[in-house]
C-alpha cells in the first residue's frame, strides 16, 4: 500500500530483544519472547517536505511469543501496534499467528527452505482505508543458499497475501488477492561473529510485486512494481 505521493529518501531503523526462557524435551521443545520497535523515517510528501514537516512517519510496537515444536515446526503469536507520530495515519492493532517449519535441502543439507502461513486479525483500527477491521493471510517460502564457507548467503523470499475478510477494501469492494510478492536478497558479514561489538552484514537486494485490484488502485493503477532496498545490520 503506498505511503505517499511524492517519495524521497526512506529509512527504516529497528530494533529487536530476543529472550530464549523454555529448553525442553517434551511437545514444545524451546520457547522466546522478542519484543521491537520498527520505524519509518520518510523525507517525503507524508514525512518531512509534507504538511507537518516531520520524518517520523510509522512507528511499530510488537511482542512476539514464540514456540518451537518437534520437526523444526514453530508457531509465532505477535501482537502489533502501528503507530504515525506525525498524525498521517490512526492506530491500527493487530494479532498474527504464523506456523513456519525449518527444512534443510541440497547435497549438504546447508540450504533452507522455510515454507510459512501467517493469518492476521486487525483488532482495532485498520489500514487499508476502508471502514472494517478485516482479517489477512500470507503464504510464502523462503529458501537460502549459502557460499564462501557459510559466509554469505543468498535468499529467495516468495509470497502471496490475500484477503479473507475486508483486508483489502477499496472502491469495488473486498479484494481477495493482495499481491504476490518475489525476490533475491544477499547477506554479506563484514566482521567476525566472535567480535565484542557484535556481528555486522551489509544486505541488499531487490523484490518484484504483482498486485490485485485494490492494490492497483492505491498504486495509480500500476499493476506491478520493483522495489530495490540495501541496509546494514548487527547482531550481538
Amino acid at each position: 500500500i503506498v505511503q505517499e505521493e511524492d517519495s524521497k529518501l526512506t529509512l527504516f531503523p529497528y530494533g529487536d530483544v530476543g529472550i530464549s526462557f523454555y529448553t525442553g524435551e517434551g511437545a514444545i521443545k524451546t520457547a522466546s519472547v522478542n519484543v521491537g520497535v520498527w520505524n519509518a523515517l520518510l523525507t517525503g510528501s507524508s514525512g518531512l517536505d509534507g504538511d507537518t514537516n516531520k520524518m517520523h512517519y510509522e512507528l511499530d510496537f510488537y511482542s512476539t511469543l514464540n514456540l518451537g515444536f518437534g520437526g523444526g515446526v514453530s508457531l509465532g503469536t505477535t501482537y502489533t501496534a502501528y503507530t504515525s507520530p506525525n498524525g498521517r495515519f490512526g492506530t491500527v492493532q493487530e494479532l498474527a499467528f504464523k506456523v513456519a517449519k525449518t527444512q534443510s535441502f541440497g547435497a549438504l543439507k546447508t540450504e533452507t527452505l522455510g515454507p510459512y502461513a501467517l493469518i492476521a486479525f486487525e483488532l482495532d483500527g485498520q489500514a487499508d482505508g476502508g471502514s472494517n477491521e478485516g482479517v489477512y493471510l500470507e503464504l510464502g517460502v523462503g529458501p537460502s543458499w549459502t557460499f564462501a564457507g557459510g559466509k554469505v548467503s543468498f535468499a529467495v523470499p516468495v509470497k502471496f497475501g490475500f484477503s479473507l475478510s475486508d483486508y483489502y477494501e477499496g472502491p469495488d469492494g473486498d479484494s481477495g488477492f493482495g499481491y504476490f510478492q518475489a525476490g533475491g536478497l544477499f547477506t554479506i558479514p563484514f566482521s567476525d561473529a566472535t567480535s565484542k561489538y557484535g556481528a555486522w552484514n551489509f544486505h541488499g537486494g531487490v523484490d518484484f510485486y504483482a498486485f490485485g485490484d485494490t492494490t492497483k488502485a492505491f498504486n495509480n493503477g500500476d499493476s506491478g512494481q520493483a522495489v530495490a532496498s540495501f541496509g546494514i545490520g548487527v547482531v550481538y
